[in-house]
């Protein structure tokens, strides 16, 4: 991948060869989403400028910082693995975590196909021009039940010029970047190249990133095309949450490792449109991919030494939930390796673990066509899109779990064997998941009357899943999910600085080949991405009610606000259920699940003085009642159960955030600064509500550049000033089951995604 990174390179320069200065500009035409600008007038953008406001481009602290309702859970303890939660509806990287957010790159299709998931680490952040938070509408398709994240990357004509920039910081942080820029009467240029190596703040947790991306393009008065590539080489670990007691003794430890995730990701997209008339074009977007993950994974395991005498010198394996009167039992479940045979113990007993490894190989391809017509109609102007969307992928996956060895600092050391029960409880797996997703749209913005307009929207989605086993015959399926989704949304524009809206929309997403490979209780699979049965599950339909308002007053201080208040009901949602197994899990319909909340921003500008505050309400709660699995649970039933009361709140989504960010620029020097502030989360596996929550925090941040002489500036930021201990996720570990040197004798089987301490970033910067 690296040479594909140099490829990009070598085949700009001669693009770039010219002098590197805008001429006339032509409009820029690239579809960056379904829809045209549907809903333009109550969505959140972040610009370049923003995303890279600290001095580096940074493209999820930016969306942390400016989007209200919008949280960042760091799951892995890795800043470009976190889960991305907005209006309770969640973007990941991670499988076994609800994708409820669709996310479109210059108009296609960014969700990964195997599992929906949204891998941040591909994204060229230096090369990113804007970034769109929309709210639910049916025209974005699958997985938009609480949004769309659009992202629209530069051109030679938005960039022109060459920028480079280099960075280092505390923990071993080294960054730089270079993008190169040209436009011409009619054709431009445009590269960005990235690199990035952290030797992550908590132990074993490096993680290098190289990033990619060029556009060439041609833009004429009737007609133009563009041409982008997109590279991505990463190598990101993340070890994931510690028990309670580790961290209090010592911050920076990890419970079991390591949990490594490499990414090698190649996108070809051809963004051609065509003029038709005086009001009307046809815009397209195509684009085909690949991507190569692979995954490693320590973890504890509930293996331990046979108790039977028939068995002795074996192996066998302990459910986490065994209840009392199991013990008597006459068979025990014996540990099988590959061969059939059973597995030797050869540590004494105990000190077991597991490595989990799983390979996944995707290759998909999109199109997006969509007519756009705009006229005066009536009291205002008109904007019909009609359109079509086809995305299919095919993905090969495979896993398996070896028997490992827990060392003295909790790392696993494969031992060999490979884990094959005959019950199909743990077992190697190797699958062949096609996706085939069809689209059809119509969006409609219809002026009513002086100030009052509707925006109509409605969308057909058809998907096909198929799964074919290349081991045995439990993995195959055959899967379709159809949907018609209305929405509508009524603006008035009550006075020239004050509009009104009410709107209502039905989105749906179709179970994904991971969750449908992954939907038996007696067969989960591991918290590491790999599957084992394939019962059916029910696509999931948000049905969507929002009311809100914004408003704009120009005058000595410039003063931008938005409200919205809203509530989603996801029908069958799935959910990613904890197995009696340690470390296995299934997915499951749960029912009725609600997101409700309010939303405000304002922004102020006064000369050289910005100013933004947010603050967001969220309220996610279970409306059906239901009974999980949850072994490491101390409130759980003997059975290893808890039962969730309509009502409960769901894990992982704080009911309240808010922020302030204040920056002074003028032209040579800048300083800012933000603080951002929220209320304690309810833990995975905890969602009968029985453990506290996780601790409210506030967290302050500082910034500030300086120009050196000509384009040559200096910039810094320093992140948690105040050394603020607090945590953006929790769950629960087998802590009595693993000794800690640190924490001889612990017991609360409390874990938390602990965030970073004070950090420090220092920089220079050149712009031509």
């Amino acid at each position: 991948m690296k040479a594909a990174l140099i490829l990009i390179a070598t085949a700009s320069a001669a693009a770039i060869a010219a002098p590197l200065a805008a001429q006339e500009r032509e409009d820029t035409i690239i579809v960056t989403a379904p829809g045209g600008g549907l809903d333009n007038d109550d969505s959140i953008t972040a610009s370049a400028a923003e995303i890279s406001r600290a001095g580096t481009p940074d493209l999820l602290r930016a969306l942390n910082r400016t989007v209200a309702g919008l949280s960042l859970s760091e799951a892995q303890s890795n800043p470009w693995q976190p889960n991305l939660v907005y209006r309770g509806f969640t973007a990941s990287p991670l499988q076994g975590n609800s994708q409820g957010l669709a996310v479109y790159v210059d108009g296609g299709r960014f969700n990964q196909p195997f599992g929906d998931t949204v891998q941040f680490d591909l994204l060229p952040e230096a090369a990113i021009d804007s970034v769109t938070i929309k709210d639910a509408s049916p025209i974005y398709g699958l997985n938009a039940l609480g949004g769309a994240l659009i992202v629209a990357t530069k051109t030679g004509r938005s960039a022109p010029g060459v920028a480079l920039s280099a960075a280092g910081g505390r923990f071993g942080s080294l960054e730089s970047s270079a993008e190169f820029g040209w436009a011409g009467d009619q054709a431009s240029a445009y590269i960005a190249l990235q690199g990035r190596r952290d030797d992550g703040w908590r132990r074993f947790s490096p993680s290098t990133l190289y990033n990619g991306f060029a556009d060439f393009g041609w833009d004429g008065a009737d007609a133009g095309i563009h041409l982008k590539l997109t590279a991505a080489d990463t190598d990101l670990t993340g070890n994931g949450s510690a028990p309670v007691e580790l961290l209090a003794a010592d911050r920076r430890a990890v419970f079991t490792h390591p949990d490594n995730t490499r990414n090698r990701y190649g996108r070809i997209s051809l963004h051609p449109w065509v003029g038709i008339g005086d009001t009307s074009r046809i815009e397209a977007s195509l684009y085909v991919q690949r991507l190569r993950q692979r995954t490693l994974n320590g973890d504890a395991a509930d293996v331990e030494a046979c108790e039977d005498h028939d068995n002795e010198g074996l192996l066998c394996l302990e459910s986490a939930a065994e209840s009392d009167e199991d013990e008597g039992d006459d068979a025990e479940n014996l540990l099988i390796g590959a061969d059939g045979n059973a597995i030797a113990d050869t540590l004494g007993g105990e000190g077991y673990g597991a490595l989990n490894r799983s390979r996944t190989r995707s290759r998909a391809s999109g199109l997006l066509v969509q007519f756009v017509d705009k006229r005066p109609l009536g009291a205002g102007e008109n904007e019909l899109v009609l359109g079509f969307s086809h995305d299919r992928s095919r993905t090969r996956f495979a896993a398996s779990s070896e028997l490992g060895a827990l060392e003295e600092d909790r790392s696993v050391e494969g031992l060999g064997p490979i884990i094959t029960q005959p019950d199909g409880s743990i077992t190697p797996v190797s699958v062949i998941g096609r996706t085939r997703y069809w689209g059809l749209f119509l969006s409609d913005t219809l002026p009513i009357a002086p100030g009052l307009s509707a925006e109509i929207g409605v969308r057909w989605n058809h998907a096909r899943v198929l799964l074919d086993d290349q081991i045995g015959t439990a993995l195959n399926g055959r899967h379709r999910f159809r949907r018609l989704n209305p929405g509508v949304e009524i603006d008035w524009t009550v006075t020239p600085g004050i509009t009104l809206r009410a709107g209502y929309a039905e989105a749906n997403r179709a179970p994904s080949p991971a969750e449908l490979s992954c939907a038996d209780e007696d067969a989960p699979c591991s918290l590491t991405n790999f599957f084992v049965g394939d019962p059916p599950l029910d696509q999931v339909v948000s049905k969507s009610w929002e009311l809100g308002a914004a408003g704009h007053h120009d005058g000595a201080v410039t003063v931008r606000w938005l409200l919205s208040a809203y509530r989603a009901d996801n029908h069958d949602d799935i959910q990613f259920i904890a197995s009696p197994i340690r470390g296995r899990a299934f997915f499951q319909n749960v029912g009725v699940t609600r997101r409700q909340g309010i939303d405000l921003s304002i922004d102020l500008t006064q000369g050289p003085w910005s100013a933004r505050a947010t603050y967001g309400y969220t309220d996610a709660t279970f409306r059906t009642a239901l009974v999980l699995n949850s072994p490491d649970n101390p409130g759980a039933e003997d059975d290893g159960t808890i039962a969730v009361q309509r009502g409960a709140q769901m894990p992982g989504i704080p009911r309240h955030r808010g922020t302030i960010s204040i920056d002074y620029s003028t032209g040579r020097w800048g300083v800012g600064g933000d603080v951002q502030a929220q209320s304690g989360l309810r833990l995975f596996g905890d969602e009968a509500n029985f453990a506290p929550r996780t601790r409210p925090f506030a967290i302050f941040n500082l910034r500030g550049h300086a120009r050196l002489f000509g384009p040559v500036t200096l910039f810094a930021e320093m992140r948690n000033l105040f050394d603020k201990r607090y945590a953006t996720f929790g769950t629960f570990s087998p802590t009595d089951e693993i000794e800690l040197e640190e924490a001889p004798g612990a017991s609360d089987p409390r874990s938390l995604g602990p965030g970073a301490p004070r950090r420090w970033i220092a920089g220079v910067s050149a712009r031509f």
